[in-house]
């Protein structure tokens, strides 16, 4: 079955093996979370568990957050995320959820939101080639032929400059190197989408 946790991203590190290879890894801060609420398929058509993470000021959040977490006897929380395809019997609400939900060896999937670029030209963004930079090409950095002057339009799916960044990207199948039960940190291998102190949620991965 799944299983999920959220969780903050830290920084980036390395760790040696008993070999002396050097493996770079991600530091996830990975709870303590709390079960906010239990769905099931009778009440609710399908069923999962929502989850929160990072406390909040209660003078921060509005009356429906205030009501729904003391439900489950909890603080308003930051971060609040459901997983589904999940044995709800082995949950509770009120619950917490720490970094030993998971273990050395195992692999997840992490979903973060990218770094926020702005408006960025078709160069940066989509990674073409510039022109030539002499003097009098008279063309260095543009996104290139619009189209066929017939059609009079530009071709859907053209790759021209915009917004750039900030998107929900999902890394699969990490592996976990080390799990410090202790301080509820996770290291998983590779790097993972977001810059640091942003929220990303870990599950079992689906590959």
């Amino acid at each position: 079955m799944t299983k999920g946790i959220l969780g903050k991203k830290l920084g980036m590190t390395q760790v040696f093996t008993p070999e002396g290879l050097v493996i770079p890894v991600t530091v996830i801060l990975a709870g303590p979370c709390t079960v906010l609420q239990k769905k099931d398929a009778e009440n609710d058509g399908y069923e999962a568990i929502q989850i929160g993470f990072d406390d909040k000021k209660e003078r921060k959040a509005i009356k429906p957050e205030l009501g729904h977490a003391k439900k489950a006897g909890a603080t308003p929380k930051r971060y609040i995320k459901e997983f589904r395809g999940i044995q709800i019997s082995e949950y509770e609400v009120g619950q917490e959820i720490k970094a030993d939900l998971f273990t050395e060896g195992e692999f997840v999937d992490v979903t973060g939101t990218s770094k926020g670029k702005g408006f960025q030209g078709s160069i940066k963004r989509h990674n073409q080639s510039v022109g030539p930079m002499a003097h009098g090409s008279r063309y260095h950095r543009g996104p290139g032929s619009m189209g066929s002057i017939q059609s009079n339009r530009v071709p859907k799916g053209k790759k021209l400059p915009g917004h750039m960044g900030h998107e929900t990207v999902t890394i699969q199948r990490l592996e976990v190197i080390r799990v410090d039960t202790e301080r509820n940190v996770i290291l998983v291998r590779g790097s993972i989408p977001g810059p640091k102190n942003s929220y990303v949620s870990l599950k079992s991965t689906v590959k």
